[in-house]
């Protein structure tokens, strides 16, 4: 049986405090606000997500209050018909553009036609590829967020702290771990990956994880869009093709609360029960029902970013841009779309566990007390 460490401490830092408001429900293409300043286009890949959801409202919700009309658009994961919205956006007027893409390669010739109307483009946590036509990116740090999904598992193993530091009661191993990865048309995806893996791979080659199935590649962990059904397939066939004779799986490298979920179903549904024994599962984004799986259990951790605050920081680029201003960024290395170097705002991530739900989601007013189950 392993022995899971007791959680150190690790404080949310610097959290401002984030957007209070609601937006109201944006359809179909929702507008709002006086307008005064103009209208600015909103891309957002999907409403299946919570997470995108809460996304679009919040950047709509800033948008408008400093007086602009905002058209925000869900694309359904459907990338013809994330390019027809951005068309009909720019078509209508849009003066600037906020993108989050479904694959961050495929909107060239829209981008294009962007800056011939010198409409400039914000792309909004996923990187958008291959085009000359991005002005800023506003998103996390994502290697970090890989970092801290890794150090939630082996902190739920009883190896390592939350910050990743060995700990002095650390059982010997070794644990059998699955790796799932997010899907491969999305830039994040890679960091998410190599930031996990700059973690984990050590302990892999000392023996201290085991991967039964030997699929250590990107390629043969990814989900494509990033969907929880798939997550669940895979994992149900890992857990057939590997650990049909009484070999347990200890834990699994999740990138995204979605895909953990999935994941949980197919452990549940091959008899793994919630307990001491339960594998140990990370996460991100913080929804609300795997908030609740920490709180019960069934999912040891997901890594919060305060997507009010990157609403924030992408209205503030599109403000300063059509105001005259310069936007705000930190980083001017990390992110290569394959034509330059986009300059880019990013985020700090906070790891969440059973430890540190209330304050890290509660007292900084993402999710209530009641909304978590405390």
């Amino acid at each position: 049986m392993k022995k899971k460490a007791l959680l150190s401490f690790v404080a949310a830092g610097a959290m401002v405090v984030g957007l209070a408001a609601c937006s109201a429900d944006a359809g179909d293409g929702g507008t709002g606000g006086d307008g005064e300043g103009g209208l600015i286009g909103v891309a957002m890949p999907t409403r299946s997500s919570e997470r995108w959801i809460a996304d679009g409202a919040a950047v709509q919700a800033e948008l408008e209050a400093a007086g602009y009309e905002v058209d925000l658009q869900f694309a359904e994961d459907d990338i013809p018909t994330q390019v027809s919205q951005i068309e009909n956006m720019i078509t209508r007027g849009a003066e600037a553009l906020i993108i989050a893409s479904i694959d961050g390669t495929t909107l060239t010739s829209v981008l294009q036609s962007a800056a011939d109307n010198d409409i400039p483009v914000i792309a909004y946590d996923r990187l958008i590829r291959d085009s000359e036509n991005v002005n800023y990116y506003a998103t996390f740090d994502n290697f970090l967020v890989g970092q801290q999904q890794a150090r939630t598992v082996l902190n739920g193993l009883g190896l390592t702290d939350l910050e990743g530091n060995p700990l002095d009661d650390a059982p010997e191993g070794p644990f059998n771990i699955e790796l799932f990865a997010g899907s491969l048309d999305d830039n994040n995806a890679f960091f998410f990956w190599n930031g996990a893996m700059d973690v984990l791979q050590p302990l892999i080659d000392d023996g201290t994880l085991v991967v039964q199935s030997g699929q250590t590649d990107i390629e043969q962990a990814a989900t494509l869009r990033w969907d929880g059904e798939v997550a669940q397939s895979r994992m149900e066939d890992l857990l057939t093709a590997n650990y049909s004779d009484g070999t347990q799986v200890d834990a699994v490298l999740s990138p995204y609360d979605g895909l953990s979920r999935g994941i949980i179903s197919a452990l549940t549904d091959a008899g793994y029960t919630v307990g001491v024994d339960f594998p140990i599962i990370s996460g991100q984004d913080a929804e609300i029902d795997s908030v609740r799986a920490i709180l019960s259990g069934e999912q040891y951790a997901t890594i919060f970013k305060d997507t009010r605050e990157l609403a924030k920081v992408a209205a503030g680029m599109a403000q300063a841009l059509l105001e005259g201003g310069e936007p705000e960024i930190n980083d001017t290395e990390t992110y290569d779309n394959g034509v330059f170097i986009v300059p880019s705002f990013l985020l700090g991530p906070v790891p969440v566990v059973a430890d540190n739900v209330e304050s890290a989601l509660v007292d900084t007013g993402y999710w209530t007390a009641e909304e978590v189950g405390l």
